[in-house]
């Protein structure tokens, strides 16, 4: 079998990011990803400014607290003030440009109204209050890199070097279906035998959740002809393909020979658990190449394979640098006393005292568990773990952005 991380390898290496780059508007940035580092043509702030209202002033011209100045001029927010005379004091407020001459602002708490002028009840210090021009931001400053989702803090920063559009990757397009005559969509009645196709939506909202365009071909006849056609529709519209179950070799497992017949399949055994198959290969089609990505069929096993295999390699088809989710050492709230030679993903949840506890159930198709869960406990291959004893812990929220 292959290790979790050499199948993981073997995936990153095989994707490069969709060619197609679109500038977009920055109220339609948010989620994608940056195809060209962006650098600023401005300074921020572009002049000196005051950090607070209050007065500008020389330092200089306060030899001790209490000193009273008269108020030369009022400078607003969005205004630029005369030079600053010796021996007086300007008002500004918050964000408005420092006069020329003026080397401090005092806070206005610090100041009070005197006969003639403003006392001035501090000693300033050069600089004091006074946000410097390209402190934030110089010009022709790297703002934002290549290869990062935008975040609407990123979008801001664009925005406030006074980018109004950016360049980012198109959305990747997925196609999914689903095979098995036994699965029925919820709402409908439920013969015996028969059971509640959880994938379809778990899969639905995963892709949609990381920025992908869906198109659902729905549940597709147990026959190699009926999947073999659903194969081809789904390669001419979309970069990637996903299915869960059907890639086995049994009579009704149609998945396998038809993605062989329409292109290339290895079948991957990794040393994980839940989700030890994994499907991967391609599809032809007119202009190419559709990628192929089988899910095991159990919900939590599809679910848990695709957010620590899928997951990353979408992230690099989307144009993503860093595709691994970020993990944390927490304190483990549990004993766990089974080694195992595959790496183990337990679905785990924060309590309040500052650990991580264990779902009690821990069953490849028990859904209850990643509804519960905060995340996933990552466990080492033949690793026992006792209650007080660090584990590594990667929470859903790093794994499903």
């Amino acid at each position: 079998m292959l290790s979790f991380e050499e199948a993981l390898d073997k995936l990153l290496s095989a994707a490069t990011p969709v060619e197609e780059v679109r500038a977009l508007p920055l109220t339609a940035t948010a989620g994608r990803v940056l195809a060209v580092a962006q650098a600023s043509t401005v300074a921020v702030p572009p002049l000196d400014n005051s950090a607070m209202d209050g007065y500008a002033v020389r330092v200089a011209d306060i030899a001790a607290a209490g000193v009273c100045l008269p108020v030369s001029q009022r400078i607003p927010a969005g205004t630029v003030g005369t030079p600053l005379q010796p021996g007086t004091a300007a008002r500004i407020f918050t964000g408005a440009p420092v006069p020329v001459g003026a080397d401090a602002v005092v806070m206005q708490e610090l100041c009070e109204h005197g006969e003639g002028g403003v006392v001035i009840n501090h000693l300033p210090h050069a600089g004091e209050n006074i946000r410097r021009a390209g402190e934030d931001i110089s010009i022709g400053g790297q703002i934002l890199s290549a290869g990062m989702k935008l975040r609407p803090q990123d979008v801001a920063l664009a925005a406030s070097a006074g980018l109004p559009e950016l360049p980012v990757y198109r959305r990747l397009r997925v196609g999914v279906f689903f095979t098995g005559d036994e699965l029925v969509q919820p709402g409908e009645p439920l013969p015996p035998g028969a059971i509640y196709n959880s994938n379809r939506y778990a899969l639905r909202a995963l892709l949609e959740g990381l920025g992908c365009e869906v198109r659902d071909l729905g549940t597709v006849a147990d026959t190699l002809d009926a999947t073999r056609d659903a194969l081809r529709r789904a390669a001419e519209d979309n970069d990637l393909i996903i299915t869960s179950g059907g890639v086995s070799v049994g009579e009704e497992d149609h998945v396998k020979p038809a993605v062989e017949a329409e292109g290339r399949l290895d079948m991957w055994k990794i040393a994980i658990k839940p989700g030890k198959p994994l499907a991967f290969g391609e599809v032809r089609k007119s202009d190419g190449k559709a990628w192929f990505i089988g899910l095991p069929g159990n919900p939590v096993s599809a679910f848990v394979t695709f957010l620590i295999m899928v997951r990353p390699f979408i992230l690099r088809l989307q144009g993503v640098a860093e595709v691994l989710p970020h993990s944390y050492t927490l304190r483990a709230d549990f004993d766990w006393k089974k080694p195992d030679p595959r790496t183990e993903f337990l679905r785990g949840r924060l309590n309040g005292a500052g650990g991580v506890e264990l779902f009690k159930n821990q069953g490849a198709g028990v859904v209850t568990s990643l509804s519960w869960g905060d995340g996933l406990i990552v466990k080492a291959p033949q690793q026992v773990i006792a209650a007080g004893e660090s584990v590594r812990f990667i929470p859903f929220a790093e794994l499903l952005a």
